[in-house]
């Protein structure tokens, strides 16, 4: 249990850390001029419309954990991220310089106009970011793969100091756009966390990784392919409900208020599920270790029971209207709407904890199609919910879009846990077996 709190604990810090970032960024474009319209430019289409683009090279960190286990493996893989970073990287220059932009936004989305050119200016200052976040999470997968993952959570504090630098300025000049701070923002502290990450694993690059045995079965492109592409669609496909939240929220009532708090709730959100996040790289790090599934086990349940309450306590108290209006900034009108839709979500931070144990399993398994499997249901299942609040049309967005994420994701869980099993009986029968020739003091074979 100490090892699988101390592997954990720094990485959740990172998580928590990234996750505050949301919410500073919505604090200050809510304190800006033109908060409603700046709030759902960004939240609405130039954060979704980046994640979109950057989908693929997102499970880069589970991919570089799992993998990153020699030098040939790491070259490979650093080969890897440096072609796909620079076809996502041209790809978002696509959509945010050419006319491309209007029939994704415009066309396809659909939001209120006056959004539609404040969000194009967002989308071309975020065009380093995908390159960035590539190297960034492989390099960062290589140091939790060597036992340094105190290292990433330090990499997190170097990301928000960039945040935190472009932010203030931009808010003591208080004449910039604010969704020009927030995306100004964005790619100074991700890029900053790239650099630090660099630097950071060129020693354990130099002397660990060299140091490292040959793995048994060496990296192909077709093992790689087979165990990444999976991976790869599972991000792209549950990022794809971030643009279709969006689309349906703008199909529905309150449609601009809903996208100008739907970041704001969702980063809250989020703030809650880091912890639960952060827990996938341990799940993966530690299951090759005999005798670790029953630890980490016992540290999910603790978890779990954890994250359950705090969300509860937020939302039955006045800290959810301390959050929304003195924090983030939001009109009264606007902070009461956040906190009825946080009800929605409270068991979002709860199921986070169990997709990391599930897809943890299902990843060291290195059979990874459950995982898409599963984005597909959740998917399907979020689609349907919000094709029907948007049939409906009574109902306001931004509780029709939390509720479809909530069920979307429970329903999710629930074949995932399905998906796992086979890899679980496994590695209990593994750890029995470790067990039993400890008992009787024999050498494991």
């Amino acid at each position: 249990m100490a090892r699988v709190v101390s592997t954990w604990w720094p990485l959740a810090l990172s998580w928590l850390l990234i996750a505050a970032e949301g919410p500073a960024l919505s604090a200050v474009v809510a304190r800006l001029a033109d908060p409603e319209i700046n709030l759902a430019a960004f939240g609405g289409i130039v954060y979704p419309l980046a994640l979109i683009i950057e989908a693929p090279i997102i499970m880069l960190l589970s991919a570089s954990t799992a993998l990153s286990k020699d030098c040939d493996s790491y070259r490979k893989l650093k080969r890897f991220m440096m072609w796909m970073g620079g076809i996502l990287t041209a790809v978002h220059i696509l959509v945010a310089f050419t006319p491309l932009y209007d029939v994704v936004v415009i066309q396809l989305i659909g939001p209120p106009a006056e959004i539609v050119e404040p969000a194009r200016v967002g989308l071309m200052i975020t065009v380093p970011w995908t390159w960035a976040i590539a190297y960034r999470r492989f390099k960062q997968g290589v140091l939790i793969r060597f036992g340094h993952s105190r290292a990433v959570g330090l990499g997190t504090f170097v990301r928000l100091g960039a945040d935190g630098l472009v932010l203030t300025v931009g808010y003591l000049v208080g004449t910039i756009p604010g969704v020009v701070v927030a995306a100004s923002a964005l790619v100074a502290g991700v890029m900053s966390e790239a650099v630090y990450a660099g630097l950071r694993a060129r020693p354990v690059v130099d002397g660990q990784l060299k140091e490292a045995a040959p793995v048994e079965e060496p990296l192909t492109i077709w093992s790689f392919v087979d165990f990444y592409t999976p991976l790869a669609m599972t991000s792209l496909l549950r990022l794809l409900a971030e643009p279709l939240s969006s689309a349906a929220l703008s199909r529905m009532p309150r449609a601009l208020d809903s996208l100008a708090v739907w970041s704001v709730v969702t980063g809250f959100v989020f703030l809650l599920r880091s912890v639960g996040v952060a827990y996938s790289e341990v799940v993966i790090a530690l299951l090759d270790e005999p005798r670790s599934s029953r630890a980490l086990r016992r540290f999910m349940i603790i978890l779990t029971t954890v994250v359950i309450v705090l969300p509860l306590i937020v939302a039955a108290t006045p800290l959810a209207m301390v959050w929304f209006e003195r924090v983030s900034g939001l009109r009264p009108d606007l902070a009461m709407l956040s906190r009825r839709g946080l009800w929605l979500a409270l068991l979002m931070p709860a199921v986070a904890v169990l997709q990391s144990w599930y897809q943890g399993l299902i990843v060291h398994s290195r059979r990874t199609r459950g995982i898409t499997e599963a984005v597909v249901i959740y998917l399907v299942t979020s689609g349907l919910v919000l094709w029907g609040g948007v049939l409906w049309g009574r109902t306001t967005g931004l509780y029709v879009g939390l509720a479809a994420v909530s069920v979307g994701r429970l329903v999710q869980t629930g074949w995932l846990w399905y998906r796992s099993r086979p890899a679980e009986r496994l590695i209990e029968q593994r750890d029995d077996t470790v067990a039993v020739f400890e008992r009787a003091d024999i050498a494991t074979p």
